[in-house]
């Protein structure tokens, strides 16, 4: 375990901008705009060999209590209240203000130590600006310049004398043994709400405001002896109505989770059903081969006739991804949740699955059997043998000749075969189809001599008749 410190200080003052330099990352969003930083979001310093420490990056306290303000707040102080070091960010251009002053009281009454960071040092006057922040009587101050990476080994020195050998923080490090779900969708859908269920604390902010989450936060579970890596995604809108660069940011964050996770939960609105937004972010996922899960949330506030009819429109505008189970759950009240976890296991082994090249060219031979491909100009394609190519997704590479003319419908058929054959549900499959190449290719058939007198004696034979 690694002890933690963290960034606390008032919005826009360069928290992510630091993390991201100590960090040596650009996991933090980092924005000109104040406020872009919202949940807690954690990291590994490992700028000197052998004595790495973990970040972490809260969001501004803005001195409300109210609202997404308040709860970002919220979030920030509990960053706090766990640290073992806390680095108090202020803005050196700017000078102290109010808010500064009110932070620092609270920071003193956590009983925390703490050092004071000058950050945007860069361009003003650095005696002048220690100056101005004298007043706060902390007994280290320390300019620096998180934008020009200035004064960043001074920080290092400083924090690395005051931290203990050991933490309770604990590294979120690559494990095979871990199951990476990314929760994807909508904004609003409640998918902040869901990972605060399964964590049984309030580690996401989760509100109606449409848009809360805009970063992609990862955090570790264990449930019923398995481990899990939760990955809170923000919300994907339409192209035409993202506006804000902010937003384009988060959009890429969540692609960029559903890239690395091993199983995406797309959650979908029940009260409204399947929008063609839906449909873009199951695109995604398909796009990118991941085992995928459809959770359709807020359950519990239909009826009867209601439910029926978002059964029917689901089994008809899902039939894209009919392999993908749908599970019906309350991120809310917590139903459904352990046939959530099922689902996502069987997806997961489906998807992981291992495959030797016996049973796949064993399969391949009785679907080519059972259906041989229609002939194309007289021509019918032929396919040989066929091996495992990869997992997650699963990929099957088919060797043979002519594979160029299969149709689509007989490679959705194939597809379909393999499917129903090895039982897998919840991960798409990919085929590769592969010809063999002509050795004869290229080159030219070259006479010997007794072939070329035997050639003339033919056509002197020809010419006599």
């Amino acid at each position: 375990m690694l002890p933690l410190v963290a960034l606390v200080g008032r919005p826009n003052v360069g928290k992510s901008t630091l993390f991201n330099a100590l960090t040596r990352t650009r996991d933090a969003l980092v924005h000109d705009q104040p406020g872009v930083t919202r949940d807690r979001h954690y990291g590994v310093c490992r700028l000197i060999e052998g004595r790495e420490f973990v970040l972490v990056d809260t969001g501004g306290i803005a001195g409300e209590d109210e609202g997404l303000a308040g709860l970002t707040a919220q979030q920030a102080r509990a960053g706090a209240e766990e640290a073992d070091l806390v680095l108090f960010v202020v803005d050196g251009r700017e000078g102290p203000s109010g808010l500064d002053q009110d932070i620092l009281g609270w920071l003193r009454r956590t009983a925390k130590p703490v050092l004071l960071v000058i950050n945007k040092i860069d361009g003003v006057d650095e005696d002048a600006a220690l100056a101005d922040f004298a007043r706060f009587g902390l007994p280290v101050v320390l300019p620096v310049s998180a934008a020009h990476r200035q004064g960043l080994d001074d920080l290092l020195d400083e924090v690395l004398a005051r931290l203990p050998e050991d933490g309770d923080a604990a590294v979120l490090e690559h494990d095979p043994e871990r199951i990476a779900i990314a929760f994807v969708g909508r904004p609003n859908v409640g998918k902040s709400t869901l990972v605060n269920r399964l964590l049984g604390e309030e580690r996401m902010i989760a509100s109606d405001v449409p848009g809360t989450t805009r970063d992609s936060i990862a955090v570790d579970l264990e449930r019923d002896g398995r481990k899990y890596r939760l990955i809170d995604t923000a919300g994907i809108r339409r192209k035409s109505r993202v506006e804000e660069a902010i937003e384009k940011f988060s959009v890429i964050k969540t692609l960029q989770s559903i890239a690395v996770c091993e199983v995406a939960v797309v959650m979908l609105d029940a009260s409204e059903g399947v929008t063609d937004q839906d449909a873009t972010v199951l695109g995604h996922v398909l796009e990118s081969g991941r085992a995928l899960v459809v959770a359709v949330n807020k359950w519990d506030g239909l009826s009867t006739y209601q439910r029926e009819q978002v059964q029917a429109l689901l089994s008809r505008k899902l039939a894209f991804v009919e392999w993908a189970e749908v599970v019906f759950i309350s991120a809310k009240h917590g139903s459904g949740l352990k046939e959530l976890f099922r689902a996502i296991h069987r997806a997961h082994a489906s998807a992981t699955r291992e495959f030797t090249t016996s049973e796949v060219t064993k399969a391949l031979e009785i679907a080519y059997d059972s259906f041989p491909p229609p002939a194309v100009r007289g021509h019918a394609a032929k396919m040989r043998y066929a091996h495992p190519g990869g997992s997650n997704p699963p990929v099957f590479i088919v060797h043979g000749t002519r594979l160029r003319s299969l149709p689509d419908s007989y490679r959705r058929y194939l597809e379909n075969f393999f499917r129903k054959r090895f039982k897998l549900v919840g991960t798409p499959i990919r085929f590769e189809f592969r010809e063999g190449s002509n050795p004869y290719e290229g080159k030219k058939n070259e006479l010997t001599e007794r072939q070329i007198q035997r050639k003339r004696r033919l056509m002197r034979h020809v010419k006599r008749k």
